[in-house]
C-alpha cells in the first residue's frame, strides 16, 4: 500500500516527460493517488492526455492560469468528477519573457516582464487555491509548489524569476497560516537546477548544471524522480505536521558557502 492510498491529487504544469511536474506525477500515482492533470492550450492536450494514460487516468482539462475562467473551470471539472474530495494539488509552472532571462537584472526587466512573471509564477498560486479550498473537504489537504534557490541568492541571468519565486515562497506562508485552521498544509520545494523546457529559457542553465554538480555536497544534480519522491511525502499523512516550508532537493547545494578549491 503506497503512502498516497485513496487519495486525489490535481498536477497543474505537467508539459513534457522530462519536467519536475511528470516526476512528482509519476511518484503519486505510484504511491497509490488517482491523478488528474491540466495542459494549458490545444497544443499540448494529446500530450497531457497521453501522460495521463500512463497514470491510469482519464482526467485532463485545460488550465491557463493567465484566465480566471480556467481556473474556474478547472474547480468545477474537480467537483463534477470526484465531488468536494480533493486531496492534494500541485503547483508546478513559472513563467517569465525569455528576454527577461538574459543578460543582468535591470538592463532586462521591464514593468510589462515584471508582471508577468509574478502573475504567473506566483499570483496563480493563491488563485488556483481559493478556487479549491471548497473541494478539500475530506478534513486534510495539501497544496505543493516549486520553488527554485534562486529566490533567496542571485544567480546569473535569472533575473525577474528569481524575484517571482520569493514571491511564491512567501505565498507559501501566507496561504499556510491562512489555510491551516481548514486543516490544509502549503508547502514548496526548492529544487536544485534540471534540464527541463522550462529552465531551458534561462540563459545559463549549462552552467548551473556543471557548477552543483561540481561543488555540491552529492556531487551530482538531483534528478525529476527524487524532486518527485519528496513531493509524495510532503503530500502524505507521514507529513502531517509540515507546513509553510520550502525544502531543498538539490544534492546539498544550498547549504555551502564556498566549495573546496
Amino acid at each position: 500500500m503506497g503512502i498516497l492510498n485513496g487519495k486525489r491529487a490535481l498536477i497543474v504544469g505537467v508539459a513534457s516527460n522530462k519536467s519536475i511536474a511528470w516526476g512528482v506525477a509519476q511518484a503519486m500515482a505510484r504511491e497509490g493517488a488517482e491523478v488528474a492533470l491540466t495542459y494549458q492550450n490545444d497544443r499540448l492536450k494529446p500530450r497531457v492526455e497521453g501522460f495521463a494514460e500512463d497514470l491510469g487516468s482519464t482526467l485532463t482539462m485545460q488550465c491557463d492560469v493567465a484566465h480566471d475562467s480556467d481556473i474556474e473551470n478547472v474547480a468545477k471539472s474537480i467537483e463534477k468528477a470526484w465531488g468536494p474530495s480533493l486531496d492534494i494539488m500541485v503547483h508546478s509552472l513559472a513563467y517569465a519573457p525569455r528576454e527577461e532571462l538574459q543578460g543582468s537584472y535591470l538592463d532586462s526587466v521591464t514593468r510589462e516582464g515584471f508582471g508577468i512573471a509574478h502573475e504567473i509564477s506566483s499570483y496563480s498560486f493563491a488563485a488556483l487555491g481559493k478556487a479549491l479550498k471548497p473541494l478539500m473537504q475530506n478534513g486534510s489537504g495539501a497544496l505543493l509548489t516549486l520553488s527554485y534557490l534562486g529566490a533567496v541568492r542571485t544567480m546569473p541571468s535569472y533575473n525577474v524569476m528569481g524575484l517571482a519565486k520569493a514571491s511564491l515562497e512567501a505565498n507559501v506562508r501566507y496561504m499556510a497560516e491562512n489555510l491551516g485552521p481548514d486543516n490544509i498544509r502549503v508547502n514548496a520545494i526548492s529544487a536544485g537546477p534540471i534540464r527541463t523546457l522550462a529552465a531551458s529559457g534561462v540563459k545559463d542553465l549549462r552552467k548551473f548544471l556543471t557548477y552543483v554538480e561540481e561543488n555540491a555536497p552529492l556531487r551530482r544534480n538531483v534528478t525529476t524522480d527524487e524532486v518527485g519522491n519528496v513531493g509524495a511525502f510532503l503530500c502524505s499523512d507521514l507529513a502531517s505536521a509540515v507546513t509553510g516550508e520550502i525544502t531543498y532537493v538539490d544534492c546539498g547545494f544550498n547549504i555551502m558557502g564556498m566549495a573546496d578549491v
